[in-house]
C-alpha cells in the first residue's frame, strides 16, 4: 500500500512554521552534507547551481574510483551530467510498477545485477517528472538486487530537481504522483538542500516576479509587469529565440528559417563510438542534430556547458563566419566571438566510456519547446504561454531567462502563470527542512565531521 497522497512527512516537522522562510544553504554547507554520506533532496529555484553542485560532487567522487549511478528522469537531463535514463539504469524500463514475477526476471539480468552491486551513489537528477510509484519500484529493484531492505540497498541517494518544474506524465493532469509521497521517500527521509544563491537572474525585479509565481502570489502588479514585456526590443542581428507550449514542428520552423539564406552550407555529421542501443540513448538525449547544416548568417543555440569556452547551455547567438579548417564561428548576444569546437557525450561505468558521441555543440535555435528548454539559460526570448495546458509550464519558460529586458510575452492564458498550490506548500516544508539541516550541521563540528566524512570514504572506497 502506498503513502496517501496528504501525507507529506511526518508530524515532526510541524513546528517550523513559526520560523521565517530562508534558506541558508550554501554549496559549500551542501556539499559539505553529501560528503557525510546522507540520502539527500537537492533543490532550489531554477538557475541556483544545482546541476554545477551535482557535476563537481560526481568529479569528486571520479578522483577516488568510486563507483556511481549518474541517471535522471528524463534523456536530455542524464545527457547534462554524463548519465543514462533511471529507467534504463535500473531495468525497470517502461513499467510503472513491478509484480514479484516482474522482480525475479529484472534481477536475473546478469549485467544489471553487476552494476546495481557495484554502484556506491546513486544520483537521480530532474526528478520532478519521475513518479512516485516508479522510485518505490525502483527501490525494491535495487533492495532485491543487492539482499538489503534499506532504501535502495544501502546506497547513498541524490534526488535532484525542483517541484515546480514539468510534474510527472498525468492523464487527468491533476493529483499528480510526484516522488514526495513515494513510501521510500519517507523510509529515506532524505535531508534537504535547498540552495539559495542565485546564478542566473541578477535582475530584482525578475526575482521577484518569479519569487511571485512560486508562491502563488499573482498579483495585478505582477501580471501588468510581464504584460509590459511585449514592448521589449532587442538590439543586434540575432532574433529572440520563440518558446513553444506545443511541438508545432520546431525543426521545420527552423529548416525554413535556413533555407531563406542564400549562403554556402556547412555539414557537420555526429562520429560515435561504443554499445549501438547507448549510442542511441545519447543521440536522443542531447539536443545536438545527428546532421547539423550551418550557413553565415544562421541563429544558434549552445547546447552544452563550456565556461572555459565562454558559453553554456542555452546561449544564443549568430554564425558569423568559418575558419578554413569549416570550425563556425558564433558572436554571441552579448557581442562575444566563439570558435566552436566539437564536444563529446559520453556514458560512463567503473570509470569506463561505455558509449560517446562528437558533435558541434550547437543547434539551430529560432525556436524550440518549452519542454527541450529546461535546464537552459536564455539571453533573449518571445514566449507564447496562451496555450499552455500543464502547471508549472509558465515558470519553467520565464525562468530560463537572465533578466525582464530579454523577455517579450506574447500573450498567456489562465493557466500559463499557476503552479501546483501543493507544491507551493511543500515547498515551505522543503526551505525549513533545509535551515534545520544546516543547523544539524553547525552543531556537529569540524571534528565530528572530519571523522564522518572519512569513514563513509572508506566504506565507498573498500
Amino acid at each position: 500500500m502506498r503513502t496517501p497522497g496528504k501525507r507529506m512527512w511526518s508530524q515532526d516537522y510541524r513546528g517550523f512554521e513559526s520560523r521565517p522562510l530562508r534558506t541558508f544553504m550554501t554549496q559549500k554547507d551542501a556539499l559539505e552534507l553529501l560528503k557525510l554520506g546522507y540520502s539527500v533532496y537537492l533543490t532550489g529555484e531554477a538557475g541556483s547551481g544545482k546541476t554545477y553542485l551535482l557535476n563537481k560532487y560526481i568529479k569528486s567522487l571520479h578522483k577516488q574510483k568510486v563507483e556511481v549511478g549518474i541517471t535522471a528522469s528524463t534523456g536530455i537531463a542524464a545527457t547534462h551530467l554524463g548519465g543514462t535514463t533511471i529507467d534504463s539504469w535500473s531495468g525497470l524500463g517502461m513499467r510503472d510498477e513491478i509484480t514479484h514475477s516482474d522482480l525475479i526476471y529484472i534481477s536475473q539480468n546478469h549485467n544489471l545485477q553487476k552494476r546495481i552491486k557495484k554502484t556506491k551513489i546513486l544520483i537521480i537528477d530532474e526528478v520532478s517528472m519521475l513518479h512516485g510509484k516508479r522510485l518505490d519500484s525502483i527501490n525494491k529493484i535495487c533492495q532485491a538486487i543487492r539482499k538489503n531492505n534499506s532504501p535502495f540497498g544501502g546506497m547513498q541517494v541524490v534526488l535532484s530537481g525542483d517541484f515546480f518544474q514539468l510534474p510527472p506524465v498525468s492523464e487527468e493532469r491533476r493529483n499528480y504522483d510526484y516522488v514526495y509521497k513515494s513510501n521510500v521517500w519517507h523510509q529515506m527521509n532524505p535531508k534537504i538542500i535547498y540552495l539559495e544563491s542565485q546564478y542566473r537572474q541578477t535582475d530584482p525585479v525578475f526575482n521577484d516576479v518569479l519569487s511571485a509565481l512560486r508562491e502563488n502570489r499573482i498579483e495585478e502588479r505582477i501580471k501588468n509587469i510581464l504584460h509590459q514585456t511585449i514592448n521589449n526590443t532587442f538590439s543586434g542581428s540575432i532574433v529572440p529565440t520563440k518558446l513553444y507550449t506545443h511541438n508545432v514542428d520546431v525543426d521545420q520552423i527552423n529548416k525554413n528559417h535556413l533555407d531563406q539564406i542564400n549562403q554556402k552550407p556547412y555539414e557537420y555529421v555526429m562520429t560515435a563510438v561504443g554499445h549501438e542501443k547507448l549510442v542511441e540513448f545519447l543521440k536522443r538525449g542531447c539536443l545536438v542534430p545527428e546532421h547539423l547544416t550551418l550557413k553565415k548568417g544562421a541563429q544558434v543555440m549552445f547546447v552544452r556547458n563550456n565556461y572555459k569556452a565562454g558559453y553554456f547551455n542555452g546561449t544564443v547567438g549568430k554564425v558569423v563566419g568559418f575558419d578554413r579548417d569549416k570550425t563556425p564561428v558564433v558572436e554571441t548576444y552579448e557581442k562575444k566571438k566563439i570558435h566552436v569546437k566539437p564536444d563529446s557525450w559520453n556514458i560512463m561505468e567503473n570509470n569506463k566510456i561505455l558509449a560517446e558521441i562528437k558533435q558541434i555543440p550547437l543547434r539551430l535555435a529560432w525556436a524550440i519547446t518549452i519542454h527541450k528548454s529546461q535546464g537552459m539559460t536564455l539571453s533573449c526570448a518571445e514566449i507564447d504561454l496562451s496555450k499552455s495546458f500543464v502547471h508549472g509550464m509558465g515558470y519553467v519558460a520565464l525562468s530560463r531567462l537572465r533578466h525582464l529586458k530579454g523577455l517579450r510575452l506574447l500573450g498567456m492564458n489562465d493557466l500559463a502563470l499557476s503552479v501546483n498550490p501543493e507544491v507551493t506548500e511543500v515547498d515551505k516544508i522543503l526551505r525549513q527542512k533545509s535551515i534545520q539541516a544546516v543547523e544539524d550541521l553547525k552543531k556537529m563540528g569540524w571534528f565530528k565531521r572530519f571523522f564522518a566524512r572519512r569513514k563513509f570514504m572508506y566504506h565507498l572506497t573498500s
